[in-house]
């Protein structure tokens, strides 16, 4: 479970609301486009790994819906139908903006611990960047292995805590603790919004600990790699249910 105090859910939600508006943007500009290529590999990495040609995607704190348009193109780019493709969030600001850009996706507001979704019914889960704003990891993440079906792959893109003392490691480090939240705050007008982002980082798991949790919960990795000086890490895992 996260460290973060399980009462402060709802002002997590609300926060995502305020900032919903500019949170492309503002995406964008930080990450200097680079997460766009994080999120092209996970996809590929995933559509590839399950091997199928018919599936149904479901991705958890889908926020303005980055994340469906690359399962969309990735699986069209690979000739793989994706039968529905549900976005998940429990932010009614950020799944606005969503609708807004998407086209053939099933948008729904819930939370990870409680989606109105059937049992055995999803191919893969992606989570991306949002595996952190979940108070309740634990109960998350039984929620997700109900979901998948035997064999099915969670996806999860994160900003991991980063525990090695290097000279880049360090300049990312200033980056996200000094430079974003000023930068982030000044596109959003919210400075706490963005100063909560370099917080949750260091409160969270390293990949090392994410993976061994994963496990506990019925989950078995299948590939793992850090990116940009291990700001951000790809994990993907298998579920261990029998058929």
């Amino acid at each position: 479970m996260s460290s973060l105090n399980p009462l402060e859910q709802q002002d997590i939600i609300k926060m995502f609301d305020s900032i919903s508006e500019s949170y492309d943007m503002a995406n964008r500009v930080l990450s200097m486009g680079i997460d766009t290529s994080w999120r092209k590999k996970a996809c590929a990495l995933s559509l590839k790994a399950l091997k199928s040609k018919t599936l149904c995607i479901a991705d958890i704190a889908c926020g303005t819906g980055d994340m469906i348009i690359h399962w969309q193109k990735t699986a069209q780019k690979f000739d793989i139908h994706i039968e529905k493709i549900y976005g998940i969030d429990p932010s009614s600001g950020m799944l606005e903006v969503a609708r807004r850009k998407l086209h053939d996706s099933y948008l729904i507001q819930a939370e990870a611990i409680n989606i109105p979704l059937e049992s055995n019914s999803i191919d893969i889960i992606s989570i991306a960047y949002g595996l952190r704003n979940i108070v309740n990891r634990a109960q998350a993440f039984k929620e997700f292995y109900r979901l998948l079906k035997p064999q099915g792959i969670l996806v999860i893109l994160e900003f991991t805590k980063n525990e090695k003392n290097t000279f880049l490691n360090s300049l990312a480090h200033i980056y996200t603790r000094k430079i974003l939240p000023k930068i982030g705050g000044f596109i959003s007008k919210n400075m706490e919004a963005y100063q909560y982002l370099p917080d949750s980082i260091e409160h969270f798991l390293t990949l090392a600990t994410l993976e061994e949790e994963l496990a506990n919960n019925g989950f078995k990795p299948i590939y793992s790699q850090s990116y940009s000086a291990n700001i951000s890490s790809l994990s993907l895992s298998q579920i261990t249910k029998k058929e």
